[in-house]
Order: C-alpha cells, then sequence, then structure tokens
C-alpha cells in the first residue's frame, strides 16, 4: 500500500469509496453525506490539494484522507475529514497510516493544529485530545465530546476560540 497525493484521475474513485465506507446499511444506494462532502470540499476555496491524500494498493484507491482550511477565531487551523477507507480494507492499517500521513504533511506545511469531530477511542492513539482542553469550542456544542485537536509544531497556546469548519461543512 501507498499513501499519496490525490491525482485528478482519482476523484471518482474517491467519491466511490467515501459512499462504500459511509454507506448506511438502511438506505441502500442513496449517497452518504459524506462522499457529497468531499466533492463540495473540492470545489470550496478551503481545499488544501497537499492534504488530500489516497492509499493505494494494487492499483486502486482503497482510502482518502483530506484536511481543509479552518478557522479558530481568526487564527489558521485545519479540519480534518472525512476519513475513508473502502469496507474490503477496513482494519487493515489503512487509515491509520492515512492519518499519520496526514498529520506529518500538515506539520511539514507549518500549520498549528488539526481538528476533527470522531471517535475518542480511535484517534486520541494519533495525539489527538478533547479541544476543550485547548480552550477550543466546537461550532456545536453538543459535539464537545468528540471534538478533539491535535497540535503540531508551530501550536502556540494563544490559539483558542471558536473553531469553524469549511463552509460546505455547514451544509451536512
Amino acid at each position: 500500500m501507498l499513501i499519496q497525493r490525490e491525482t485528478p484521475a482519482q476523484i471518482a474513485a474517491i467519491h466511490a469509496v467515501t459512499a462504500a465506507a459511509f454507506q448506511h446499511p438502511d438506505h441502500p444506494g442513496e449517497p452518504p453525506a459524506e462522499a457529497t462532502l468531499v466533492d463540495q470540499l473540492r470545489a470550496d476555496a478551503a481545499w488544501l490539494p497537499a492534504l488530500s491524500l489516497v492509499a493505494v494498493d494494487a492499483g486502486a484507491v482503497v482510502g482518502h484522507v483530506v484536511c481543509t482550511r479552518a478557522r479558530i477565531g481568526r487564527a489558521r487551523a485545519l479540519g480534518l475529514g472525512p476519513l475513508s477507507v473502502h469496507p474490503d480494507h477496513q482494519r487493515r492499517g489503512v487509515g491509520s497510516a492515512l492519518v499519520h500521513a496526514v498529520l506529518g504533511a500538515a506539520d511539514a506545511l507549518d500549520e498549528p493544529i488539526v481538528v476533527l469531530l470522531g471517535s475518542r477511542a480511535y484517534y486520541t492513539r494519533f495525539g489527538f485530545r478533547l479541544a476543550g482542553e485547548l480552550g477550543i469550542t466546537p461550532p456545536v456544542p453538543q459535539w464537545e465530546p468528540h471534538f478533539q485537536a491535535r497540535t503540531l509544531t508551530t501550536f502556540t497556546p494563544a490559539l483558542h476560540g471558536p473553531f469553524a469548519y469549511a463552509e460546505p461543512f455547514n451544509r451536512m
């Protein structure tokens, strides 16, 4: 398996992987919101091509992760998600490899922090902790128990306040 930047030729495969990863069993055939979100993010000014990564196995896209421009107050930040792994490749380390790679890429780009809404049991292994511990508040107060942040090298404690995802997240 290789982790690499997304290419234009992989866009349809990314959509398919995201749709498969988030397909709800009660709504077969109905495209999940996460697949549409990735497409909308790609068309938004918040899209950062260097932080849209795919996992490729035997020439096929089997996973995808993206970080997009977000804000904490008026300061720049990143929002991670969606993270998608095709069901046939889940529980094989694909998601972990993608998260490690996108965090390393974000750090290399001097980004200060990555924020997400997700499973604490899963994301703490990558150094994420509750964003509230850093003084970062979620856009929806009910998210607080699952709203997490991972500081990077250029982070300073002065970075705190309300978090805002890229605009397409507001449509979900």
